[in-house]
């Protein structure tokens, strides 16, 4: 029997990207999993781009879209500090990021999360969802896996919680955005920034926590078939 498959048919694309304010600066999330229809291309993938030494963006949608955005921004910015003779805030970055992003609409699929810190205004959380609208919020949440987490959100986030208190959350969603969306997958990264600077911080899939029906990491497939494993039931 041949199978016929459309190699022009349009892929579906997911991830999951959070972005979380805190008491004194914010902390950026995503998963790992780039992922081609039901094939991963990348299990390793970063999606959180540096656009400053302050700024950062977490990317989803088109992979290829995001990343060209974010290569056009880092430029303006660079071009932008040069003239100012200091850095560039968040809110400039995140403008620069909506501005190409609606004026691009009709070609680019992406949607992208801008966090950073800034000596002006501290914090700040900027969502440029898919049409270039801009957004800022005390936590932003983006990719086919934030469909599991905005319930999780309301009830877990909370103003005024430490850094520590973020990261824990932040980590928390993204596994549980793993658990229950097929294009998520991976290791989780953060980074932190705040006036200290910046700090980015990995967490392989075998360290997060374990959700409802999820099975345990393996180093290998014979761990699994040498695993003793209910009887069959028995069919009458």
């Amino acid at each position: 029997m041949e199978l016929k498959v459309n190699l022009d048919a349009p892929h579906s694309m997911g991830t999951t990207i959070i972005g979380v304010t805190y008491n004194g600066g914010v902390v950026l999330g995503a998963d790992s999993r780039t992922s081609t229809g039901v094939y991963v291309a990348n299990r390793a993938s970063d999606k959180i781009t540096q656009l400053t030494d302050n700024v950062y963006v977490c990317r989803s949608g088109s992979a290829a879209d995001s990343q060209i955005v974010s290569d056009y921004v880092r430029y303006f910015l660079h071009q932008h500090t040069i003239q100012l003779g200091q850095p560039a805030t968040v809110k400039v970055a995140a403008n620069l990021i909506r501005l190409l992003s609606y004026n691009n609409k009709d070609m680019l699929q992406t949607g992208m999360i801008v966090g950073g810190w800034d000596k002006y205004e501290g914090g700040k959380i900027y969502g440029v969802p898919l049409g270039g609208t801009i957004v800022e919020q005390p936590f932003s949440i983006g990719g086919s896996g934030s469909s599991y987490l905005y319930g999780f959100f309301d009830e877990a986030w909370k103003e005024g919680m430490t850094k520590e208190e973020s990261e824990e959350l932040v980590v928390k969603a993204v596994s549980l955005a793993i658990a229950r969306d097929g294009a998520s997958g991976g290791v989780v990264r953060t980074v932190i920034i705040n006036s200290e600077g910046v700090t980015r911080n990995f967490y392989p899939g075998d360290q997060l926590p374990l959700w409802h029906e999820e099975l345990e990491s393996h180093n290998s497939l014979l761990d699994i078939l040498n695993a003793s494993s209910p009887e069959p039931m028995n069919i009458q």
